[in-house]
């Protein structure tokens, strides 16, 4: 559905394949030409995009903003990969898998400084510039902590909801909050309407990632894109495992923390029983309902936009795109 939005796909992927890097040396540039040209939906620059649309239609002011959030979404994609020892990413082998661990970790540093660069091709007033850029420092660091908690939880037996849902909304929420709220105030939006808007990314963002929890353990392998089962693999406390931590009993409760302290396993024997345990739980139908929640609150903030109804046709079309992806 995604597709829908041409010419906007069309702008970003031009600007995409016309990133000028240098040509050496070439194991530094070329893995950030791959992990930009691999796919992916282009949903936080659209937002972007989307976010100045509702204020103003020349949409080319705020391509430079766009094409930094999607830099920096894909340097967090090659850092994280490293951290997660992930071997695919939207079907292709990771940065640190088809080079090597090093040159993963110097290239996604160099993405990050040519964010900075996009930044600053943009043609606004100084004043909306260092605010913008001001709000990108607090969303990086809200993503660097909340990758960080998401290790730390790795280790720790006791990972509240409330804890879980405030790294999800540092580590995925913010920076589509921060995507909507940069075009919006490119455009000239107030800074109360910003918040509204960021709001909305930010409330989407956590039911997006809800839904990335439960499609790790439930999608179809070859339209995912990635390892399907890798969260169980690597015992990642994703709100499934948290909600059956709190559910188990019995034989449920012994069987799931067997698995969850085996240092040696065959990984898709593990991963089929621990997804047999959240069935017998009902743990799927238990977190689609904190996801649509979630999704329920994003619309609702939407329709309280102080902008015309057919200006939010287009980001009511892409959330509800993300609301009914496969990968």
């Amino acid at each position: 559905m995604i597709e829908k939005f041409n010419p906007l796909l069309e702008e970003l992927n031009k600007n995409i394949d016309e990133l000028s890097l240098p040509h050496h040396p070439v194991e530094l540039y070329d893995p950030i030409k791959y992990i930009m040209n691999i796919g992916g939906k282009r949903m936080r620059p659209l937002l972007t995009l989307l976010g100045y649309k509702l204020f103003a239609d020349d949409y080319q002011k705020a391509m430079p903003a766009a094409m930094a959030v999607e830099l920096f979404h894909n340097f967090t994609l090659v850092h994280d990969d490293i951290m997660d020892e992930a071997p695919l990413r939207r079907g292709k082998p990771t940065v640190h898998n088809k080079w090597n661990q090093n040159i993963g970790i110097l290239s996604g540093d160099v993405m990050l400084v040519k964010v900075y660069d996009y930044f600053l091709d943009l043609d606004i007033e100084p004043s909306k510039l260092k605010s913008i850029l001001g709000k990108f420092n607090v969303c990086a660091a809200e993503v660097c902590e909340g990758q960080q908690e998401d290790m730390n939880f790795e280790t720790s037996d006791n990972v509240s909801e409330s804890e879980y849902l405030e790294m999800i909304r540092k580590k995925t929420s913010v920076l589509l909050g921060f995507a909507l709220e940069a075009g919006a105030e490119i455009a000239g939006a107030t800074e109360v309407v910003c918040r509204q808007i960021r709001d909305f990314g930010v409330n989407l963002g956590i039911g997006f990632q809800l839904q990335d929890d439960l499609m790790d353990v439930y999608a179809d392998q070859a339209k995912f894109g990635k390892q399907v089962g890798g969260d169980i693999i690597a015992n990642k406390k994703t709100m499934l495992l948290i909600e059956a931590l709190k559910k188990a009993q019995g034989e449920d409760e012994k069987e799931l923390n067997g698995w969850l302290k085996a240092s040696d396993f065959n990984n898709e024997e593990k991963v089929k029983a621990v997804t047999a345990i959240y069935d017998r739980l009902d743990i799927r139908n238990t977190i689609e309902e904190r996801m649509n929640d979630y999704f329920s609150k994003a619309f609702n903030t939407l329709d309280h936009f102080p902008v015309p109804e057919n200006k939010k046709d287009k980001i009511r079309l892409l959330a509800e795109a993300l609301i009914n992806r496969e990968s």
